[in-house]
């Protein structure tokens, strides 16, 4: 509807055109309705005053629908007992009416119309002995139908508009909660990203940095080989953060670099080596041809496991091991050592990220001490897309 209810035209402007249109249709009709009706009292300034009245209370209906239902009822029926001719006035209740039911007093509004209803059948069968035009009979009963049809057609019509409005309150809700679940997913994925990446090329750096401060004066040439490596993994953390924030600049265009995958697995274990860590991989070749989201929550996943032996463990090796059904891809991570200090494995964000990754694929990560000692990840991540039905 052109025109509001509620709070937002109890604090904007008020419905005046509407009103004055009714005022002039309720006007005009009802000086040609006397034309044609016979026997009716003619309108004289009380029955234009009427007519004004019930159009002029419509200015208020959104900011007190109820008080205004039964005005405009109140003035209709003072209408009806003054003989006045049927015409347009009924205009005014309907209006009335349906700003009451949208305002949610759907009680109110059937009490209001039926009790009009009532009071036409008494004025047309009771009371019009008493009332004007002089000499006036009973009305007859075959079109009381038709205006009883009327008042349920009038409150069945706002029931109707009650309902669609109803129904695209909860459409815009839905379409705002979405949205914002979108706006949350995509945010978390961005964090974990910037976590992944930051985390492992810190902690290289962080490695690296000791060595280079311990061999400084020592063995120059080592300590030039771990500058050599700081400078490598803050140029590929700064691409790749670059990569991320690309996505925050321009959501609409693709990446300008690939998403990295298992195909750079190799970088990754020269990585770990660079920090002082021997890595082992077992099936490196089942990670070909992965789908795209399942090589970068792979790649991911290993490069937050591996980074946590770097923080967390006292090993200096660790065995990868890359496994593939027809349906899913299996990751498992191990280490020897003990913990250094804190939860072993590193049980905050990291692993917390790694879950979120692996449950957003509909797969799973377990992480935790072996038996025999060390720590192990163990995440399996399915080989196809979730039902569009689960959450992402």
């Amino acid at each position: 509807m052109a025109e509001r209810h509620g709070g937002q035209d109890g604090a904007g402007r008020l419905p005046w055109r509407s009103a004055l249109l009714v005022a002039v249709l309720a006007q005009a009709g009802s000086g040609w309705a006397q034309q044609v009706q016979a026997g009716r009292e003619p309108l004289g300034v009380l029955g234009r005053i009427l007519l004004l009245l019930g159009p002029a209370l419509l200015v208020l209906r959104h900011r007190h629908p109820v008080p205004v239902l039964y005005g405009v009822c109140a003035v209709t029926l003072a209408y009806l007992a003054g003989g006045y001719p049927y015409g347009p006035v009924f205009v005014s209740v309907a209006l009335a009416a349906l700003a009451a039911v949208v305002a949610g007093h759907r009680h109110a509004a059937w009490a209001a119309v039926g009790g009009l209803w009532a009071g036409h059948l008494l004025i047309g069968h009771w009371l019009y002995r008493r009332l004007p035009p002089p000499g006036d009979g009973p009305a007859p009963w075959a079109p009381e139908g038709a205006v009883t049809a009327w008042a349920i057609a009038v409150l069945a019509a706002c029931e109707l508009v009650r309902v669609r409005r109803e129904q695209w309150a909860r459409d815009r809700a839905e379409r705002a909660a979405a949205e914002r679940r979108r706006v949350d997913q995509e945010r978390l994925r961005i964090a974990r990203e910037l976590h992944d990446v930051l985390a492992h090329s810190i902690s290289v750096i962080n490695v690296q940095a000791g060595v280079g401060l311990a061999l400084l004066d020592t063995d120059p040439e080592q300590a030039r080989t771990a500058l050599s490596t700081i400078k490598a993994a803050s140029k590929e953390a700064l691409g790749e953060v670059r990569q991320v924030l690309d996505t925050l600049r321009a959501p609409g265009e693709a990446p300008r670099t690939p998403a990295p995958g298992l195909d750079r697995l190799g970088e990754l274990v020269g990585q770990a080596a660079a920090a002082g860590l021997t890595v082992s991989v077992e099936g490196g070749a089942e990670a070909r041809g992965l789908p795209p989201g399942t090589d970068l929550a792979a790649f991911r996943i290993l490069q937050e496991a591996l980074t946590n032996v770097v923080r967390h463990s006292g090993a200096r090796t660790a065995r990868i091991r890359i496994s593939r059904a027809p349906d899913v891809l299996e990751l498992r991570v191990d280490d020897d050592g003990p913990a250094t200090g804190g939860d072993a494995g590193g049980s905050g964000t990291g692993l917390v990220g790694m879950r979120e990754r692996a449950a957003s694929l509909g797969g799973t990560v377990e992480a935790g001490p072996r038996p025999d000692g060390g720590f192990r990840v163990r995440a399996r991540l399915p080989l196809r897309s979730p039902d569009p039905g689960e959450d992402q």
